[in-house]
């Protein structure tokens, strides 16, 4: 690939792509020119009015560091003439990243959606020019969604040699808007004018499909390329996510506020550390032991889950617990973290009795109706799920109310 000027284009301007794929691609200096498309006009506009430049946090296990990014441009998609300048830099660009808040805001915002963008982008482009698009969503199969839709809009020649990338973010990141709590961490707003911090754990082991364009190098050479990364995808759900969530959903139970509160409750770590190691991790392996990968071993997987466990708990990074426990209908769906989890515990043939009480937390929380009976659990697990057919709902639902039933005695 020529060394002439590339260029890294990315969707959103979220904590993932202003402290991930952006921050690694300036700290690459394999790239000359960055432009952003953000929704958020009042962003753009600090943005710039800092000169391209916006500063980010990094909890490290001890301490805070901040990090200046210099040189970027910030583009609204509504705006024509930034919508041009989009078209154009998608036209010349070599690496691409979506990092939005779900695949649900590929096809959004119609003739400004990502799709549209990326479409014109792409017509415009030399088709013999090479280029890959991280989907960053947290959605196993998020760059085959993105690759469907730009099939039904982009000519096939056209997408010859564009390649939509899968990726395992297991980055833990925040944005902390409260004057006080910025001012008490030592955080360093976004720009002068934005009253908003970012902050980010310092972790860059991303898991990404393997690049099969002819030639191909990646300007962002940190990242790390699997061939068949929905192990790793469903490891990160069922690991990283799950334990995470149940974490959350037993502490957001005792009324704590962040999560390395919860790190001091010895039964909350050893519910996590079982659910982890036992259920999660025993699964994992016996799904997926063949694969000859380390963190598919019993060694291997416990290495990871006491490090992610000692990440969850960094108290710089000021990980709130309402921060983890939001959306509680999302990470209770079948196929989500939580149930998710028991579902490939269960087929595995392993009770998953310690992520059942993370179930029965999540399912205990303010956003959820109270629940006084195993009737309406199933109620309210049927409006959730919606009709489901592999046979595990039954066991599911006696799991979560014997765990509910525990947790109510205890309260």
């Amino acid at each position: 690939m020529s060394r002439s000027e590339r260029t890294f284009v990315g969707f959103g301007f979220g904590p993932i792509q202003s402290g991930l794929f952006l921050y690694e691609a300036c700290r690459s200096g394999n790239f000359d020119r960055y432009v952003i498309a953000e929704v958020d006009a009042l962003l753009v506009d600090a943005v710039r009015a800092a000169g391209g430049r916006y500063q980010i946090n990094i909890a490290d296990p001890d301490r805070v560091q901040q990090v200046a990014i210099e040189g970027v441009r910030l583009c609204h998609p509504a705006n024509p003439e930034d919508r041009q300048e989009l078209v154009r830099a998608i036209a010349g660009a070599d690496e691409l990243a979506t990092a939005l808040p779900s695949v649900q805001f590929y096809d959004s915002g119609d003739h400004n959606s990502v799709v549209s963008l990326l479409a014109d982008g792409l017509a415009e482009r030399d088709q013999d020019r090479p280029a890959i698009i991280y989907a960053a969503e947290n959605h196993n199969h998020a760059a085959e969604i993105l690759a469907d839709a730009l099939r039904a809009r982009v000519p096939a020649p056209s997408l010859a040699e564009i390649q939509t990338l899968n990726t395992v973010v297991g980055k833990m990141s925040g944005v902390v808007t409260d004057a006080d709590t910025i001012a008490r961490l030592g955080l360093i707003p976004l720009t002068p004018e934005t009253p908003r911090a970012v902050l980010v754990e310092r972790f860059h082991h991303i898991l990404i499909s393997r690049v099969t364009l002819d030639g191909f190098q990646r300007g962002i050479q940190v990242f790390v390329e699997k061939d068949d990364l929905l192990p790793f995808e469903e490891a990160k759900l069922y690991g990283h996510n799950a334990i995470h969530a149940l974490i959350g959903f037993l502490a957001e139970r005792r009324g704590l506020t962040t999560m390395a509160q919860a790190a001091e409750y010895d039964d909350i770590l050893a519910t996590a550390r079982a659910a982890f190691l036992d259920e999660s991790g025993a699964a994992l392996i016996k799904k997926y032991g063949h694969l000859n990968e380390p963190l598919f071993t019993k060694d291997g997987y416990r290495a990871s889950a006491e490090d992610l466990l000692q990440r969850m708990f960094n108290p710089h990074l000021n990980d709130l617990v309402a921060r983890v426990t939001r959306d509680a209908r999302r990470k209770l769906a079948y196929d989500d973290r939580l149930f998710g989890t028991m579902r490939l515990a269960l087929n595995q043939g392993i009770p998953p009795r310690h992520m059942a009480r993370g179930a029965a937390a999540a399912l205990l929380s303010p956003e959820i109706s109270s629940i006084g009976s195993e009737q309406e659990l199933r109620a309210v697990l049927g409006e959730i799920w919606g009709p489901q057919d592999d046979g595990w709902t039954e066991a599911l639902i006696k799991l979560t109310w014997q765990a509910m039933q525990e947790a109510s005695s205890m309260a």
